[in-house]
């Protein structure tokens, strides 16, 4: 799981521009206990993956802010073998409006 961490957390690092709105750590560091669910290898998101994902959500202050998420999320998602059918029940399970259907296949620009 360590090493799983790791790489989240260096890919995030690899990804992120000074520009970013929302800082790829902050990101990285709120989301990264939702991988065992969004991997399939558990049952259901932990509250700390649903606690750091709701402390994201009120980092959001603007639309670029939800894009630099969303890019940075996906970043992620696609090296780590995150699979939609977990990640898209995350914003329900967590009880997190987002506004939009959630995938590795989000187009994080409109």
């Amino acid at each position: 799981m360590f090493s799983m961490l790791f790489l989240l957390s260096f890919l995030f690092f690899l990804a992120s521009s000074g520009e970013a709105a929302v800082p790829y750590t902050t990101v990285d560091a709120n989301a990264a206990a939702c991988l065992g669910f969004a991997t399939g290898m558990a049952a259901k998101p932990s509250s700390a993956c649903c606690d750091g994902l709701q402390q994201l959500a009120q980092t959001v202050k603007s639309v670029e802010d939800k894009k630099a998420i969303c890019r940075c999320l996906k970043v992620g998602a696609k090296s780590l073998g995150i699979q939609d059918r977990f990640l898209s029940r995350i914003p329900r399970a967590c009880n997190i409006k987002v506004g939009f259907p959630v995938s590795v296949n989000t187009n994080c620009e409109t």
